[in-house]
């Protein structure tokens, strides 16, 4: 029996905790980027919003409303609710402008029980809308009224995050988000997300012990 536990705490006990740390070097490691260059959203002129500066959840509601109440009940509830009073958060919906009036009441019965000050819904049009989402440079594709099921990390400088090692894709790449699967936002998306707030994190206060070293 000494022997047993002599062994264990040997070999065994640090193989564990090797496993333990390789999981937190993951865990905490840099978001790759996927797309550099993404179009900013404020190519529509009369509106204010923008992804420069902030950490944007981008999604693609479409004109079928049964879909998009769909991404935007999983987005609310999964993502927008546990992020929106960080700093820089924001979650962008893509809508065409023609079906503004369609999306007022759902706007309303989700603003009852959340608040929306950080959602930000974006009236386009059909070639404008297509442009920002052509930038991402994804394998997926808008079905025919400009609706996608995938949610998007575009982050303060322009630029599209992701996976490059994600176990569910063919080549590895995870681009965006399923909003049809609370499985993967919860799994995927929220990871993703904490990642890029530890590095912030990270970056601010790195910046501080730089400040005070001058």
């Amino acid at each position: 029996m000494k022997k047993f536990w002599i062994l264990f705490s040997l070999f065994i006990l640090p193989l564990v905790f090797y496993i333990f740390l390789s999981k937190g070097i993951y865990k905490y490691s840099n978001l790759p980027i996927l797309t550099k260059e993404v179009v900013d959203v404020n190519i529509a002129s009369n509106d204010q919003a923008t992804f420069i500066n902030h950490l944007t959840v981008v999604c693609f509601l479409g004109s079928e409303m049964t879909k998009a109440k769909a991404t935007l009940f999983n987005l609310n509830q999964t993502i927008y609710k546990r992020y929106y009073q960080k700093p820089y958060f924001q979650m962008v919906a893509i809508i065409p402008k023609d079906t503004k009036e369609n999306y007022a009441k759902s706007i309303e019965e989700l603003a009852a029980f959340t608040d929306i000050s950080n959602w930000e819904f974006l009236y386009l049009d059909n070639e404008q809308i297509k442009t920002i989402y052509t930038s991402f440079q994804t394998p997926f594709q808008l079905d025919d009224n400009l609706y996608s099921p995938y949610a998007f990390i575009v982050d303060r400088e322009l630029r599209l995050r992701g996976r490059k090692d994600d176990e569910d894709t063919e080549d590895g790449k995870l681009y965006g988000y399923n909003t049809r699967s609370v499985a993967t936002l919860k799994d995927k998306m929220k990871d993703d997300i904490d990642i890029i707030y530890y590095q912030l994190k990270k970056s601010a206060e790195k910046e501080k012990r730089n400040k005070r070293e001058i």
